[in-house]
């Protein structure tokens, strides 16, 4: 009986989830470059002129669509219908008209975190340290903190963990500082540094944050004081500075003019990877989600290279059978992109169903934590999956599929509404009870961040320039 060693076949499976991670990262237009290269680099892989469902191999006609893939396999409007598509989108614009949904339909899409933070890093970095710091940036989830350990990074592209922890020191003083951190504490904790460069830190914040953040966050002072032999009142204005000054989760506030000038960005163009439509465009029908796969043919291993080994010399056979097996690699991890990518989408439109029909008030607060219990996969494949992707709503209007796990959307659109409709300007600590009326227990921090995020002046300021945000 033949028997395989337990070290190659983990080694197999380790490299076909790297590749499959790495891969699902990738957009569209990503994805078919890197197509082209594997094309380019190894004789094993051919593409015959010929296309065929990703899915179920049919042959295709002209269009790119598969007949049976896309056809409806339940009765219910509620149960959508996700397949892969090889037809050709040239491009895709904003869109529809502003007032097809209304004004809750939210801004145009901006850059996402990592393409923010890699836009300003680019420039202190090598040119081969741009590649390592964005794959880095691709592993962020949705706090701005990493879900990949360095070490994993080292073996993956064979560099020394020191110049990878190098990259991630500047990653962390970007802005929003702190991103890029392994946890919470870490981001504080690179937040204080900075803070102490420019100014002055209370003695006791670093302290507090290392060892003792819980206790701080219960509001134990007088415990920590007597721990740390000091008067309550310095524990307490050390953790009010904390409370004020830092953020443990980098991610959710935001970063830099981004949000705050996306008013003023019009003519946004964006090739989708996922098309949202109607059945036969018609109410009541059920969602058809075309995931594109950017494939002019069929992909597959040549069979004559397969052949060819036999008649090969001897020192030949060993270099051309490494080939065959990255090209099975990679066919195979393309496969299983397309699956996660369907698995994905499937549960998203049935949660988001209402989100992605009637706008941004009906966004439901979801999170790629629960949805990768939900789905049985680790939070990172999720973040990879939904890194960098553009989405084509119904009404013809492109946004990252990110915006699907925006929790703060619906409470945005309810204070927006709330300031557009007011007599005289509301300050923030009104504000703050209004929106509990709606449903929405936000601190007055917290409204000031939505009101920044949405480009809405402070009340006084609203009064004096007579802003409208209708």
């Amino acid at each position: 009986m033949f028997h395989i060693p337990f070290h190659s076949i983990r080694t197999v499976t380790t490299a076909h989830l790297a590749q499959t991670m790495t891969l699902l990262s990738l957009t569209s237009n990503e994805l078919q470059q890197q197509i082209e290269a594997e094309l380019a680099s190894n004789p094993a892989l051919e593409m015959l002129d010929e296309k065929r469902c990703p899915t179920c191999k049919r042959l295709l006609s002209p269009r790119g669509i598969c007949s049976v893939c896309s056809r409806p396999s339940q009765s219910s409007p509620e149960e959508p219908i996700v397949f892969v598509s090889t037809r050709e989108v040239e491009y895709y614009g904003g869109g529809a008209r502003e007032d097809d949904y209304g004004d809750d339909m939210g801004s145009a899409a901006c850059d996402d975190l990592p393409t923010y933070v890699l836009r300003q890093i680019a420039p202190d970095l090598e040119a081969g340290d741009r590649k390592l710091a964005a794959y880095i940036l691709t592993h962020l989830n949705e706090d701005g903190l990493l879900t990949v350990k360095l070490i994993e990074v080292a073996m993956y592209f064979h560099v020394p963990l020191a110049r990878l922890e190098a990259i991630k020191r500047i990653i962390q003083r970007a802005d929003p500082i702190g991103v890029g951190s392994d946890s919470p504490r870490e981001a504080l904790l690179v937040q204080l540094d900075v803070l102490a460069e420019n100014g002055r830190v209370p003695d006791l914040a670093r302290i507090l944050v290392d060892e003792h953040l819980d206790a701080v966050s219960r509001r134990q002072f007088a415990e920590l004081a007597r721990l740390l032999h000091v008067p309550a009142e310095k524990v307490r204005a050390a953790a009010q500075f904390i409370g004020e000054n830092l953020n443990p989760y980098p991610g959710r506030s935001s970063w830099g003019d981004v949000r705050s000038v996306a008013s003023q960005q019009t003519g946004v163009y964006y090739r989708p990877d996922i098309i949202i439509g109607r059945l036969d465009d018609q109410p009541d029908t059920p969602l058809v989600i075309e995931i594109l796969f950017p494939m002019g043919g069929t992909l597959r291993i040549n069979p004559l290279y397969r052949e060819a080994i036999h008649q090969a010399e001897e020192e030949q056979k060993g270099p051309m059978r490494e080939d065959l097996e990255r090209a099975s690699l990679f066919v195979k991890c393309l496969q299983q992109r397309n699956h996660t990518m369907q698995r994905l989408l499937q549960r998203m439109a049935v949660l988001q169903r209402e989100f992605i029909l009637k706008g941004n008030k009906h966004l439901k607060s979801i999170t790629r934590a629960s949805l990768s219990k939900e789905l049985e996969v680790h939070e990172s494949t999720i973040s990879r999956a939904v890194a960098n992707k553009a989405v084509q709503l119904p009404n013809g209007r492109i946004i990252p599929l990110a915006d699907f796990f925006d929790r703060s959307l619906s409470a945005r659109v309810a204070l927006k509404e709330l300031i557009t409709t007011e007599n005289k300007p509301l300050s923030d600590a009104e504000l703050v009870g209004l929106m509990a009326q709606r449903g929405f227990s936000v601190a007055r921090r917290t409204v000031a961040k939505y009101r920044a995020m949405e480009g809405i002046l402070p009340a006084h300021l609203r009064q004096s320039s007579g802003a409208s945000y209708g």
